[in-house]
């Protein structure tokens, strides 16, 4: 059984604490944050947790194990920091940290000292995208050739981060799970239409060791709320739609063949349509396994799939395509 402390009960914190609280190996629970009536609320509805609106508090009391960190992206990596410092498994919402120096002392210190480093990336904990992964890994597509993602809505526009800090680790993560590795380049052009110098859209190209290339689009500006992936493979194709009701998944028997020719300068191109295929796909609320996988590894001695090595990743991606933003 594990005390753990958690910080940040504004938008996302409250929905941790509710899976935190729901998690048998946690025992006790400290909320914290600066607003009183925030913690008041919480205190209402889940009994028996401790609250403090002093941080230091939580860092110094010695039966604290872990924290969880949902505060804005900037305060990530000195809270972090100085829970790491006083012995205490980390989890962090997502970015890891505002910059790669960041987030690789992050990991520094939590390696050298023992300790659990985990990144709030939800969708890797997510049926649908295991499920993708688990097709990717069966080799039904194929080699992966790429991958198109669009994840836009009308809002909520950031006064901190631009719109590639804030959507766009969901698809960097989910990618970069699939793929097994991080891209070797990363590109990106986008502006900032509604509030000066916080671009609020943005195309990003990715290239990766394999030959694999992806493209995600991003924006806080768009008509309707899209969250869709097309993974292309050099034998099918998959689709997932996580704003599809049912079927979030499709596998389409899809694809083109190049005939070899008969005679000099002569090729043909065979085009195949198939079956179109949805699977059944598990159940279950990511967060609950987020929190769960968190606590099991600090129990354990594991290392979580969304670990600090994995949020590293995702912000040297984020560091890389918010220079190209930047220099274009």
């Amino acid at each position: 059984m594990l005390n753990v402390g958690i910080v940040g009960l504004g938008y996302w914190g409250p929905n941790l604490l509710r899976n935190l609280y729901a998690n048998s190996r946690s025992d006790s629970i400290t909320i914290c944050d600066a607003d009183q009536s925030r913690i008041n609320r919480m205190l209402s509805r889940y009994p028996g947790l401790k609250s403090t609106r002093s941080f230091d508090e939580i860092v110094n009391d010695d039966s604290i194990d872990a924290v969880v960190v949902a505060t804005d992206v900037s305060s990530h990596y000195p809270l972090a920091k100085k829970a790491l410092l006083a012995g205490k498994h980390v989890f962090v919402e997502k970015p890891f940290a505002s910059s790669v120096q960041q987030a690789e002392e992050l990991v520094e210190i939590a390696e050298k000292n023992g300790l659990v480093t985990m990144v709030g990336h939800t969708f890797m904990f997510s049926p649908p995208v295991n499920k993708a992964r688990e097709i990717i890994e069966s080799g039904v597509l194929g080699d992966i050739q790429f991958i198109t993602s669009s994840r836009v809505n009308l809002g909520l526009h950031q006064k901190d981060v631009s719109v590639i800090w804030d959507l766009a680790p969901h698809d960097f993560s989910m990618i970069f799970y699939w793929l097994g590795q991080e891209p070797t380049h990363v590109s990106a052009f986008g502006h900032a239409y509604v509030l000066e110098g916080i671009p609020d859209v943005a195309f990003i190209n990715l290239e990766f060791p394999s030959g694999s290339i992806a493209n995600v689009q991003v924006a806080w500006l768009a008509p309707s709320k899209l969250r869709r992936t097309v993974i292309v493979g050099s034998r099918k194709m998959l689709v997932y739609d996580d704003t599809e009701p049912i079927e979030k998944i499709k596998v389409y028997d899809k694809g083109v063949e190049l005939i070899e020719p008969e005679s000099f300068g002569e090729y043909q191109l065979s085009y195949r349509t198939g079956d179109i295929l949805s699977p059944k796909i598990g159940t279950g609320e990511p967060l609950a396994a987020e929190m769960e996988e968190f606590l099991s590894s600090i129990e354990t001695g594991g290392n979580p799939k969304s670990s600090g090595r994995e949020g590293l990743a995702v912000v040297r991606a984020l560091e890389m395509a918010d220079s190209s933003l930047k220099s274009s």
